[in-house]
């Protein structure tokens, strides 16, 4: 069996040699297929809080000095332009644009310097959230389980093609209207720091999931009144080297 690397390495070798008639002949209009979560069933998906200085500045929150993390399950994933299905007794729906990274190789313990070997590539992320419940609750988990909570993709850029994850700009649109608009370097923990320490606590494997905290702009934190995501709207996750992330919002 080809290692992550070796295979990639392949693939790479199939496209430099083949023809431009090759290349067109493989390439599938988007138009005729239906675009799936890049990864359908993550072993597991760790989510982290706080995790942006700009979003903990708009909470009045102080800066965490560890990261704050909490699990999503598997069955909230879906995929590019599937629906965000919005339960009749949620009231108050938002939306998180964030940095996923995708985990390739299994590791315990990793150093921060040897995090980028442990990274098969990012994604983008909707940490969809019924604050009404989250806030009811005062901890995190059923309020971001939901079937549907998790939208994925469109795609996973890998480490040799994302550039530096640490710079990327990120943002959010619902109808066109820019919500969110920052960049990772606002980390509290950046990607390496994060895998680092997140594999203190768990064992990381490959196709687990780690959504890296979001930047300011969420709903719930406009001002002058907050302002969540409706039946209808159209939510869009941008992320620089990765692509857009797109969803709408339709009652369950």
């Amino acid at each position: 069996m080809l290692s992550e690397m070796e295979s990639l390495n392949a693939i790479e070798r199939l496209i430099n040699n083949s023809t431009k008639t090759q290349r067109r002949k493989a390439n599938i209009k988007l138009k005729g297929v239906k675009m799936l979560a890049p990864i359908a069933s993550p072993s597991k998906i760790i989510c982290l809080g706080l995790n942006y200085r700009d979003h903990a500045a708009e909470q009045k929150a102080p800066l965490p000095d560890e990261p704050i993390i909490f699990l999503k399950p598997r069955t909230a994933v879906i995929g590019p332009d599937e629906p965000i299905v919005k339960p009749a007794f949620v009231k108050e729906l938002d939306y998180e644009a964030e940095l996923a990274v995708v985990i390739g190789r299994r590791g315990k313990s990793i150093p921060v310097e040897d995090a980028k070997d442990h990274i098969f590539g990012y994604t983008c992320f909707n940490d969809v959230s019924a604050r009404d419940i989250q806030f009811k609750d005062k901890q995190w988990t059923r309020g971001k389980s939901f079937d549907t909570f998790a939208p994925t993709g469109p795609c996973i850029t890998t480490t040799d093609q994302i550039g530096d994850p640490t710079n990327l700009w990120i943002c959010t649109r619902v109808n066109g209207e820019l919500r969110q608009n920052s960049s990772t370097r606002n980390m509290v923990f950046n990607v390496y720091q994060i895998v680092h320490e997140l594999s203190r606590v768990m064992t990381l494997e490959p196709s687990d999931i780690i959504a890296t905290g979001t930047p300011a702009g969420v709903g719930f934190a406009m001002k002058p009144k907050p302002s969540f995501l409706s039946l209808g709207d159209f939510v869009e996750v941008e992320i620089e080297n990765i692509g857009t992330l797109r969803n709408r919002v339709v009652s369950g």
